[in-house]
């Protein structure tokens, strides 16, 4: 069995950009003085939802990726799979920071979920057609 090389390479990129959120975090509540939710900071809010979301999203739709990658899924749909994810989740974090009616808002936010929720209707699909049984 071969191991998800592509999809391991991605996560290890994904994996710093996950502790760039979560010091993103720190660092508000530390400005703000906030040991445990918001603190009603609107700034530390916005850090703990761009952090929550990332680890809400990239989990599963990783271990999917992986394991359609051990079971031969081609590196080139690996990568953009991945690759895919990768932008979306670097995009999303930027729009969680800015007006809801803003340029960036509608391109970072809306457009990383849209990407992301793309990446994972296309591996939940590819899935089903490689493991269905019968």
């Amino acid at each position: 069995m071969q191991p998800p090389i592509v999809t391991g390479f991605y996560l290890a990129i994904l994996l710093l950009l996950h502790i760039a959120l979560a010091l993103q975090v720190s660092r508000h509540r530390r400005g703000n003085r906030v040991l445990f939710g918001d603190g009603d900071n609107i700034r530390l809010r916005s850090a703990i939802r761009a952090h929550a979301n990332f680890a809400e999203y990239v989990p599963i739709t990783a271990l999917m990726v992986a394991i359609l990658e051990v079971a031969g899924m081609p590196a080139t749909r690996v990568h953009w799979l991945m690759g895919v994810l990768l932008l979306s989740r670097l995009i999303h974090p930027i729009g969680m920071y800015v007006g809801p009616r803003s340029w960036q808002f509608q391109v970072c936010r809306v457009g990383g979920i849209t990407l992301t929720l793309l990446v994972m209707v296309s591996a939940a699909i590819a899935g089903l057609v490689r493991f269905w049984p019968g």
